[in-house]
């Protein structure tokens, strides 16, 4: 039995997110809430959010236990890049790519 919770176009690279992702695979959602609310990460509060949503949707939807849960499987996808144009010299333009992310959380229920 699993949750999961998705949050999609989050307006940051997924090169930043993956590295809060990778603090919290594997760890029980209490510990996961508290390590996600300890880091200094720009990615940590949509992830801390992301997170609350995955246990509420645990709780309220699969009547999981509370007690029992982790974090199953997290991971960050690229999303569209919006295509930006920054005036440089002699009339010429360098592009600047503004990148998105889609995150992904499932949450399971440990077994004794």
């Amino acid at each position: 039995m699993e949750a999961r919770a998705c949050l999609r176009f989050v307006r940051m690279s997924p090169r930043k997110v993956k590295i809060v992702c990778d603090l919290l695979r594997g760890k029980k959602v209490d510990l996961a809430a508290a390590i996600v609310a300890n880091t200094g990460k720009a990615a940590s509060e949509p992830v801390a959010k992301l997170l609350k949503s995955a246990v509420a949707n645990a709780e309220n939807n699969h009547s999981m236990d509370h007690d029992k849960l982790y974090v199953k499987e997290i991971f960050a996808c690229p999303g569209p890049i919006l295509k930006r144009m920054r005036p440089v010299s002699k009339g010429r333009g360098h592009r600047i790519n503004k990148r998105t992310s889609h995150i992904t959380i499932v949450i399971g229920e440990q077994e004794d």
